[in-house]
């Protein structure tokens, strides 16, 4: 079977629309899936393994007879339109393909065979839910997943590589907006953070387009300012947001890429509403005068006081909240703390490693201990979830630990959080404010390791860089005794 996903034509919007991507493709496990796109955004979805193949758009007329033959010769079964545009109707219509699925407005009733009905939801429900609300017509049971970027070890290490000489941390900067000028803070408020944090804490780097106006007077490369506004393509975007500490940012299309990609942020929206395309949880804050107007939804606006009443100090006190200060051991569980039972799922069968009470020492050197855990067992109906839960928690009670975080999923789910993918890291990193470079993973497998070079950690691998969790203590001891020397 042959599926094709006409996707948004907008950054912001072509992230939020990821989660009915992965929906659809729960839909059809087993179907090859196209996705039409213009070429400007599909640097995002090369990264994105729910689809199969990428086909470009292109604008014009000539763009569009392209495009129609191309989707005749595959001969497509059903077309899933989150695009909301009658040209998106007429486009699947005369492509010939017998399904076309997508809301019912913009004039194009007549080229779907499947419409959703429409009462302005887009100014309703987030917009998350707005684009899953297609797929999951088909299945009510279906739920948004957090919108996830994965971006792979070796780019992140190229990233890496590339702001190796920036003094950590990193704050991004994003004062631009496509939409208008009732999206964009006061460029000189903006200016003033940046000389705020570098003179206290980093380094800044300034992303954006050159079309999006951006103008804050600061030289490149000067007092840890690093200015790459209109020097990156949208995947070097990507790398390098995956690499920064921190985002400030108007509502725009960088707003959506670093939450998605795990980026602790702080989102400044003026003319728009944060309910219906701010950033979802385990992102950051949202700073919004509550005046009368707004949201108006107006590109344009004669004074812009929602924008104006926001002050640099109410700014700069968000980020602080979220500055990466704390420092965290990330430790796996099964063969790490307790044996690998191969899918513990009974209490007879729980034996805690002997030394897990010297972790305690660990504590007293400013560590958080936070447990991250692959639990597939979950998916596979072999572990009852409330029992991983209850296992967990006893690490906490008992042992110290300030959390505990598990995946439930199975391996050929493909998602986010399963390790070495560092989505637990990240929800970490955002509820507690850790410094990765400062932090460690300890484990038992080579995905802890993995882990670990993902968020830049230092990794700690048992049997051999420590035989026990008494090596562990002693070894993170030493290094850190070493630095203060």
């Amino acid at each position: 079977m042959n599926i094709l996903i006409r996707d948004v034509n907008w950054l912001g919007d072509a992230v939020m629309s990821l989660p009915a991507i992965r929906g659809i493709r729960k839909l059809h496990q087993n179907a090859k899936i196209y996705l039409l796109v213009r070429k400007k955004l599909a640097q995002l979805f090369k990264i994105e393994n729910s689809i199969d193949e990428i086909i470009i758009y292109e604008d014009g007329l000539k763009g569009k007879i392209k495009a129609i033959k191309k989707l005749r010769k595959i001969k497509l079964q059903r077309a899933y339109l989150l695009q909301n545009a009658i040209d998106a109707g007429i486009l699947a219509y005369l492509a010939g393909i017998p399904e076309r699925v997508g809301w019912d407005r913009d004039c194009r009733r007549f080229f779907l065979t499947h419409p959703i009905p429409y009462k302005g939801e887009d100014k309703k429900i987030h917009h998350i839910d707005y684009f899953f609300t297609i797929p999951k017509r088909f299945n009510p049971s279906l739920h948004p997943e957090y919108p996830w970027l994965m971006v792979s070890l070796n780019d992140r290490l190229l990233a890496r590589e590339e702001l190796k000489q920036l003094k950590r941390p990193i704050l991004a900067v994003a004062p631009g907006a496509t939409y208008g000028d009732t999206k964009k803070w006061d460029a000189h408020k903006f200016a003033e953070i940046i000389r705020m944090f570098t003179e206290k804490y980093g380094s800044v780097i300034i992303l954006g387009q050159k079309k999006e106006g951006l103008s804050l007077n600061i030289k490149d490369n000067e007092n840890n300012v690093y200015d790459l506004t209109g020097k990156t393509s949208l995947f070097d975007l990507i790398k390098i947001l995956s690499e920064c500490d921190l985002l400030l940012c108007n509502d725009s299309g960088i707003m959506h890429l670093g939450y998605a990609l795990g980026a602790p942020l702080v989102a400044i929206f003026g003319s728009t509403s944060p309910k219906l395309t701010g950033p979802p949880r385990f992102a950051g804050k949202v700073i919004k005068a509550e005046i009368s107007c707004s949201p108006c939804f107006k590109k344009r606006c004669p004074d812009i006081k929602c924008m104006k009443l926001i002050d640099v100090e109410e700014v700069w006190n968000a980020l602080l909240e979220l500055l990466p200060t704390k420092k965290a051991i990330f430790f796996d569980r099964d063969g790490t703390l307790c044996k690998d039972a191969n899918y513990l799922n009974k209490w007879e069968d729980f034996e805690i490693f002997p030394h897990i009470e010297t972790l305690r020492e660990l504590k007293e050197l400013g560590f958080m201990l936070i447990g991250v855990t692959n639990q597939s067992g979950i998916a596979r109906n072999i572990v009852d979830e409330d029992f991983v839960k209850q296992v967990n928690q006893i690490f906490i009670t008992k042992y110290c630990f300030d959390d505990f975080l598990y995946c439930p999923h199975h391996p050929m789910d493909n998602c986010f959080c399963r390790k070495p993918n560092p989505a637990m890291a990240l929800i970490a990193r955002y509820k507690y404010k850790i410094d990765f470079k400062n932090s460690y993973v300890v484990g038992d497998k080579d995905s802890d390791m993995q882990l670990a070079q993902m968020i830049g950690a230092k990794g700690i691998l048992m049997d051999r860089d420590a035989k026990n969790l008494k090596d562990v203590v002693e070894l993170i001891k030493k290094e850190v005794n070493a630095k203060r020397n």
